[in-house]
């Protein structure tokens, strides 16, 4: 892909007609000088994959795939990439890996550092990627790996600019298991997934996986502690959101409304433990804390990670199941779920709390409390 051999390639285009003014400027002679000289050349119009894959693994992700904008299963993704770089006609997927027995650890600050620190290198890694199609003259975007996402369009609309496991799947990274995380054939689903897009097709695309790497174990199931991922495959996503993002939007949104609707210091600190009040400052201070994420954490597939739930399944469960199933813990749901009954019931030494979610507003108080009535 180097310039001498785009120039010969690629005919030169002809000077463009400007006024008089703007042919006067400075850097719009030094560029158009440029051209005449041959030093700016268009890009090929196909990129090749080779160079494609050996530029993601050089930035620090761990696979990389490409897939077209017109596979069947991107429909849905159609509008909103060109919506975000007009002109999209390929997606290429990453992945980065994560240090497993940290995601694993009941100290869950221990997991949440490596999130961050994952998406960190994602989203780097997707910037410079970005970076070196821009200098090869593509044009090319690369949304964020999780937050920040547009939430202006909350709660209308979705949030995210591109769904990156979608992408991923179609471009061959992995299967969406159980659990609703894309389980990489051999990183399993210790991964974190980015994608970048790009204005010009590429030599040669990912296929889909002819298998699924997910062994149909269930750990899952079993540890969702607000049981959101069922036997069946059902999934109650409201369920997990309430809890694992408690300290993400919408559980900030819920505390708020308790900040707000609490009538002192006395009363907020009867409805927010102090445990819960530093957890949530943390979360303000430092990137926002998960709460779970025990189906990622306890999932055995892929072939670099298989290997001790194939050796010794009891020790795997006792190791990492157990000690999150075990683990003394608030659990968030929704007044009246399927979650608050399953949590009581599945693990009743967690203690469990009824929040709105962030949803909806509380139900305003319709008559003046005491407080109010004294201070009137």
């Amino acid at each position: 892909m180097t310039a001498a051999r785009d120039a010969e390639e690629q005919p030169t285009a002809p000077a463009p007609r400007l006024p008089a003014k703007l042919a006067a400027h400075p850097s719009v002679q030094a560029v158009l000088a440029r051209r005449t000289a041959g030093d700016v050349a268009s890009p090929p119009p196909v990129i090749d994959a080779a160079w494609l894959r050996e530029l993601c693994l050089a930035t620090g992700a761990d696979d990389a795939a490409a897939v077209s904008l017109d596979h069947p299963d991107l429909a849905g993704e159609r509008e909103h990439a060109r919506s975000a770089l007009p002109g999209t006609r390929t997606l290429i997927a990453m992945a980065v890996r994560m240090n497993r027995d940290n995601c694993r650890s009941p100290a869950r600050s221990v997991a949440n550092q490596e999130f961050h620190q994952a998406d960190e290198q994602a989203n780097h890694a997707a910037r410079t990627v970005t970076r070196a199609l821009q200098d090869a003259g593509y044009r090319a975007l690369h949304p964020s790996v999780g937050f920040p996402q547009e939430m202006d369009r909350f709660p209308s609309e979705r949030i995210w600019v591109v769904a990156h496991k979608t992408v991923a799947v179609a471009a061959g990274l992995g299967v969406m298991g159980l659990h609703r995380n894309v389980i990489h054939p051999t990183f399993g689903s210790f991964v974190l997934l980015v994608t970048v897009l790009v204005d010009a097709e590429v030599s040669e695309y990912g296929q889909p996986l002819d298998h699924n790497p997910c062994i149909d174990c269930k750990l899952c199931v079993a540890a969702c502690p607000v049981g959101a991922i069922a036997k069946d495959g059902a999934f109650d996503a409201l369920a997990c959101t309430t809890h694992n993002y408690r300290e993400f939007m919408s559980g900030f949104t819920d505390w708020a409304q308790t900040v707000a609707d609490s009538e002192d210091a006395a009363d907020y600190r009867s409805r927010v433990s102090d445990s819960e009040s530093a957890s949530m400052w943390q979360s303000l201070s430092s990137p926002p804390g998960y709460k779970s994420g025990y189906c990622l954490a306890v999932c055995p597939a892929g072939e670099d990670v298989l290997g001790p739930y194939l050796d010794d399944r009891k020790t795997f469960m006792d190791t990492v199941l157990r000690p999150l199933q075990d683990k003394k813990e608030t659990l968030y749901v929704l007044p009246g779920s399927h979650a608050r009954e399953y949590a009581r019931r599945r693990f009743p030494h967690k203690p469990v709390k009824e929040v709105t979610g962030g949803w909806h507003p509380p139900a305003r108080r319709s008559a003046p409390s005491e407080r109010e009535s004294r201070t009137s």
